[in-house]
């Protein structure tokens, strides 16, 4: 599969060792050296690749942003010092070094889109003219791309939609609206020109579809229901995505080619890797355990019934992993599960691990740190056995869009508008029912329904770099935010189920044993500063013109 890629990342390779680098990415400060530029087809086609080359960049850890989000939520933590484990716990400030990268690799992307979209009229009338849309229209695909990042990371941002020069680069925020709508209405436009499917030798770049989901998120997470679930719609019409009937497979080799993946990072040892698989496994699968989900997620999930944990028969504190909705066990690693060719376990006294492989048992007497994971549990997503010699280096692309998201995009515009019908169940439950759990019954209140998305948002996207967007744009960070995030208890188990409320969050308030779970780091969320990241300190102070968010 991967072979037909290589073409597509071999040339992003060659352009990112290439002088014309220096000039696509001088933002905001210089603008392009060589006027000459574009000279032909060709070099097109390389600044094109060289912006998507820029989206897999890897702030931290050798991972890409998408994948680090969630660590500034409730549902992962990083065990690192790290400019990330600050925004999780509310220590971070203007300086911090992840905010910061976050802006600037945006930028650059934006920077070298503006750069081709200002200079390929050279090319007008002089190459394939379908071509020369399709290229304008995956490089306004992936600008649009970037400023929604932007703008549900740092509110309003400044709106730059051309090379800048030292003469012009002072620029104030635009606001988030303006923003938005830019965004959308760009999104429209790239997805006229772009083709619904690619040739193996482009596999990798935007589609039609892909512009019409990116426009759909945009505009849910804008509160603009009736422009995301029409958006979403579309996508639904062209009937050409297709949920991957495996949930665990897709985020293994095994499931890159599926029909649910509708725009992902691409990679290819060689060319570009990631580290994802040595964040996430467990020491004794030779892993850093780097980032690690929480208490407060495993316990979210429903039993096989459809009822929380505090609701169902299902439910066993003794055997708290039993009858639980597949999508756990398919996104984290609980014990007595099979991971990396090991029983993932926690004994009381010590933790024991088997090796399947060879059979062998393996002890570790230090239980405080049960499975060196220090919350108790791994994230098994992305974790792949074809790179268990090469945790560092994995090519396993990452999902950035994908036909689940679309449905339950829908399903909440239509709930949020208050626009409830068959068609609303019918998404929720394509989702559910891919895994076998129970369909929603209609019937439901507004109310209901908000509650069941809410939560299947939360089992189904899990560690895909959405929680941020959701927890903020729900108003909910507030509550999720502020007071300990926890482990499992090292030496035992819950006594009994904490109470879940309508957002799927564990309250452990009334469990008799609470005072034995892991206490892993205290958050703090502040409601007044803390629903927006800052602006980089050095770019307030380049750009005066460039307020702060409020608090920073």
């Amino acid at each position: 599969m991967k072979k037909i890629h290589y073409w597509f990342l071999s040339i992003c390779l060659i352009l990112s060792t290439t002088s014309c680098e220096d000039y696509l990415e001088r933002f905001p400060l210089e603008g392009p050296a060589d006027q000459s530029y574009f000279a032909n087809a060709s070099e097109l086609e390389l600044a094109v690749n060289g912006c998507y080359k820029g989206m897999n960049f890897h702030p931290s850890d050798g991972m890409p942003t998408q994948l680090l989000l969630d660590v500034c939520t409730d549902i992962n933590w990083d065990r690192n010092n790290s400019a990330m484990q600050q925004i999780g716990k509310g220590s971070h400030d203007s300086n911090n070094g992840f905010v910061r990268s976050v802006w600037n690799e945006s930028y650059k992307i934006i920077g070298r889109c503006n750069f081709i979209l200002d200079n390929m009229n050279k090319l007008d009338g002089k190459m394939d003219a379908t071509l020369y849309a399709r290229y304008q229209a995956e490089a306004r695909f992936i600008r649009a791309y970037q400023y929604g990042y932007l703008i549900e990371l740092f509110g309003g941002v400044p709106l730059v939609t051309k090379t800048l020069g030292l003469a012009d680069a002072q620029v104030p925020k635009g606001t988030k609206d303006e923003c938005a709508t830019f965004i959308m209405n760009e999104l429209d436009e790239a997805a006229k020109a772009l083709p619904t499917s690619y040739d193996a030798r482009n596999t990798g770049r935007a589609t039609r579809q892909a512009a019409l989901a990116t426009k759909a998120r945009t505009a849910l997470y804008n509160e603009k229901w009736d422009v995301a679930a029409t958006a979403a719609k579309a996508v639904m019409d062209l009937n050409i995505n297709k949920l991957h009937p495996n949930f665990g497979e897709l985020f293994s080799y095994k499931g890159q080619n599926s029909s649910e993946i509708m725009f992902s990072l691409q990679y290819l040892k060689g060319t570009l890797t990631h580290s994802t698989p040595q964040n996430f496994l467990s020491r004794n699968a030779q892993g850093a355990s780097n980032k690690v989900p929480g208490q407060m997620l495993v316990d979210s999930y429903e039993c096989t019934d459809g009822l929380s944990i505090d609701k169902s028969p299902l439910y066993n504190p003794k055997d708290p992993f039993k009858n639980r909705d597949p999508r756990l066990d398919f996104t984290v690693a609980v014990p007595g599960s099979n991971y990396f060719n090991f029983k993932f376990e926690t004994h009381k006294d010590s933790v024991k691990t088997i090796n399947y492989a060879t059979g062998a048992r393996v002890d570790n007497q230090d239980a405080i740190h049960a499975f060196a994971t220090y919350t108790g549990y791994c994230w098994r997503k992305y974790t792949d056995l074809t790179d268990k010699d090469d945790r560092s280096n994995s090519e396993l692309n990452i999902i950035l869009i994908r036909y689940a998201e679309v449905l339950l995009i829908y399903a909440e515009a239509k709930i949020e508008a208050n626009q409830i019908d068959q068609s609303v169940y019918d998404a929720i439950n394509a989702v559910r029912q891919r895994v076998n759990m129970p369909a929603i019954k209609t019937g439901k209140t507004q109310a209901e329904l908000r509650s069941i998305i809410r939560k299947e948002r939360k089992y189904e996207l899990a560690n895909e770099g959405f929680r941020l967007f959701d927890i903020r744009r729900w108003k909910i960070a507030e509550k999720l935010m502020n007071g300990n995030f926890l482990g499992r208890i090292p030496k035992g188990l819950l006594a009994t189920a904490p109470a879940i409320d309508a957002n799927g969050t564990p309250d452990y308030s009334n469990v008799p044993n609470k005072a034995d779970m892991r206490v892993v780091e205290l958050r703090i969320f502040n409601p007044n500063r803390d629903y927006l990241w800052p602006i980089p300190y050095i770019e307030t102070v380049t750009n005066k013109v460039l307020t702060q968010n409020a608090g920073y």
